[in-house]
């Protein structure tokens, strides 16, 4: 049976130099499965971009069975409402798609918007259990968890006999994300003697690339800044490192994160938004408090000094992000679009 169209809209620009996003990686993964699907946009200019959205959905708006929207906090939240309200005038299924840490205040400063955009949603997926309780919460019904997924055969774990202070940072620099915080984390652990490293993976969203840059240079810290890297040189490079670090004060569930956990890397990560629901606390890795250097440096003292369960961890933190391979998320869409 021929499956049906799907029309897939999303900041679509991983081809372009910057950060793939879910329309990356899932447009292909539901092409794969049969679907005739259409992904915009990847116009680089934000007006270019939403009036790509617009034309796009009109296009398609006679033989389009759903309409997928990747949903964030952000500008991009604006995004999401304009092409919704288009789809809700010409009488086509939406499904927006909920990213971003920041969605549950979002909901708070645009209830009005944030009540047509989700409740008149034919559903609604949040890939986190974060953020499927915080909807549930709001009062939306209508909504299904599906995991964010990784092709898993794309990730050789590496067993760590030996856990070196050797950190890897893999997000982009944005305040957001907090950057220094991993900075600050680097000047601790010298200061007490270590021969800590720092590798930062990632593109320059604001001024907090150039603070960490100078940061570095003035500290005279072993900081390697790579920029934006393609899947299989971070991959490649993830196994030169012995711990990742995730800095984050707003936060869903990072697919950063879970490429670390799949990859063998034990994870020391702030506890915020949908962290806590990817990462057991001392059991797939630590959690500690956001802003505070010193608890990520106490969390890594303890995996130097207890390799034995820091192995424990990464064991665990592979198993738990086996559930999100693509082959057994797809039969989750595959239940949602045949209805």
């Amino acid at each position: 049976m021929k499956k049906k169209k799907l029309l897939y809209i999303g900041n679509k620009l991983g081809h372009k130099g910057y950060t793939a996003t879910a329309i990356d990686v899932l447009a292909p993964q539901l092409r794969s499965e049969g679907y005739e699907l259409v992904a915009v946009s990847d116009k680089k200019i934000k007006a270019q971009r939403m009036l790509h959205m617009v034309q796009t959905v009109w296009k398609h708006r006679k033989d389009t069975a759903f309409v997928l929207i990747d949903t964030y906090s952000t500008l991009n939240f604006y995004y999401a409402h304009i092409v919704a309200k288009l789809c809700r005038r010409l009488s086509l299924a939406y499904i927006p798609i909920l990213h971003g840490g920041n969605l549950p205040q979002r909901l708070k400063r645009s209830p009005q918007k944030s009540k047509k955009l989700f409740g008149m949603a034919y559903r609604n997926v949040a890939p986190s259990k974060y953020l499927y309780n915080a909807f549930a919460a709001q009062g939306f019904e209508y909504l299904t968890h599906i995991p964010n997924t990784l092709a898993i055969e794309r990730y050789p774990f590496l067993p760590r006999n030996e856990i070196r202070p050797s950190l890897l940072w893999v997000r982009s620099f944005a305040k957001l994300y907090n950057p220094m915080l991993a900075i600050d984390v680097l000047v601790t652990l010298r200061n007490k003697g270590y021969n800590a490293t720092l590798t930062m993976v990632g593109p320059a969203k604001d001024e907090s690339f150039a603070q960490c840059q100078a940061k570095a240079k003035t500290s005279n810290l072993p900081v390697t800044f790579t920029g934006i890297l393609p899947k299989e040189e971070w991959i490649a490079l993830a196994a030169k490192h012995d711990i990742f670090i995730n800095t984050t004060n707003v936060d869903n569930t990072p697919v950063s994160v879970m490429e670390g956990m799949a990859l063998g890397l034990p994870v020391v990560s702030t506890n915020v938004g949908g962290l806590p629901f990817l990462i057991e606390n001392e059991i797939s890795g630590v959690l500690v408090d956001p802003n505070d250097p010193d608890a990520f440096v106490a969390a890594i003292e303890w995996l130097i000094t207890h390799p034995d369960r820091a192995h424990n961890l990464a064991l665990a933190a592979r198993k738990k992000v086996e559930r999100f391979d693509w082959e057994e998320v797809k039969e989750l869409w595959n239940s949602l679009l045949r209805q």
